[in-house]
């Protein structure tokens, strides 16, 4: 299995398309979503990202931006603070457009934007997400640009299924600008993401993740990367900052963290899918991992009682 695979399976944009927004200068845009994360892509033209507190980043054609929420960030034109203060707050499922386009596209070249909010909410992904930085600008590849038209003109196309189409084509673009990000230098991709490529720690690491209820030992795993467990045990701690026991421990919690979420689980089923017999020793671990008892974990993930009956539509 894919580590990179597994932790991104089930991030998924909602109802995500800022839409075809074509925008004529001046124009200043503020994302009030709370999102976790927001994607920006400019099908045409380009601007400014300038996250509440942060310094601006350029945004041209091609180029993918990955927003780290769930704070405003502003979509502009000119990053200039005077500019700024003339800002348009939007969500993303708006449809913005230059009133009297036919005109004012003489006048000056739009830009067109699409965007896509995520909320991530679970464990498993968060253990990729959380270390990206406030905004991370990915440069044009050839893969985003051969797909650029292709995704505006599912945005202007109504036909049946149309919201699945982009939100799998966001979802798509998603994955492979976090790919591209974390194969850049300056990205500060997790130590464990590093030792993937590693031919011992690399075998180890997908052991673990493929079959996380195994009962795997140091020597299991050594044996698993065809290496001797002194070696494993000391290439492991140096690649990944913990030994490999210590590794596959938070790993169990950060999946049982997300399996607490269905009421359809009992703490014990949970304990006998990351990999223990009892309920008893799975709690001491999952309450030194993350700071609670399963039962308490999961009494704070319930919604509160007016959150609960509010409407759905």
């Amino acid at each position: 299995m894919d580590v990179f695979d597994e932790l991104l399976r089930n991030v998924r944009g909602r109802s995500s398309l800022f839409g075809r927004s074509v925008l004529y200068p001046p124009w200043s845009l503020r994302f009030t979503d709370g999102a976790y994360l927001t994607l920006c892509a400019p099908l045409r033209g380009g601007g400014w990202i300038v996250p509440d507190g942060g310094e601006p980043r350029r945004l041209g054609l091609g180029d993918v931006a990955i927003v780290r929420g769930p704070e405003p960030f502003a979509f502009t034109d000119d990053p200039d603070p005077r500019h700024l203060a003339r800002v348009r707050e939007v969500h993303c499922g708006e449809v913005v457009g230059g009133p009297d386009t036919s005109v004012r596209a003489e006048v000056a070249a739009p830009t067109v934007l699409m965007a896509g909010a995520y909320d991530v909410r679970s464990e498993v992904p968060q253990r990729l997400l959380r270390v990206l930085p406030r905004v991370a600008v990915v440069p044009e590849t050839e893969d985003c640009s051969a797909m650029r038209d292709y995704l505006e003109g599912q945005l202007c196309a109504e036909r049946p299924g149309r919201q699945i189409v982009l939100d799998r084509l966001l979802d798509w673009l998603l994955v492979c600008s976090l790919r591209d990000w974390f194969d850049r230098p300056e990205a500060a991709s997790p130590s464990w993401y590093r030792a993937l490529a590693d031919d011992a720690v690399g075998p180890a690491l997908r052991a673990m993740h493929e079959e996380p209820d195994r009962p795997w030992t140091t020597a299991a795993l050594a044996a698993r990367a065809g290496v001797s467990r002194t070696t494993l045990a000391k290439r492991f701690t140096e690649l990944v900052g913990q030994g490999p026991v210590a590794y596959l421990t938070e790993w169990r919690m950060t999946l049982a963290a997300d399996l607490l979420s269905r009421p359809d689980l009992t703490v014990a089923a949970v304990a006998r899918r990351v990999g223990y017999a009892d309920a008893f020793g799975f709690s001491a671990a999952f309450k030194r991992v993350q700071g609670a008892s399963p039962t308490a974990y999961r009494h704070a993930l319930a919604p509160a009682p007016e959150e609960a009956g509010a409407p759905t539509g």
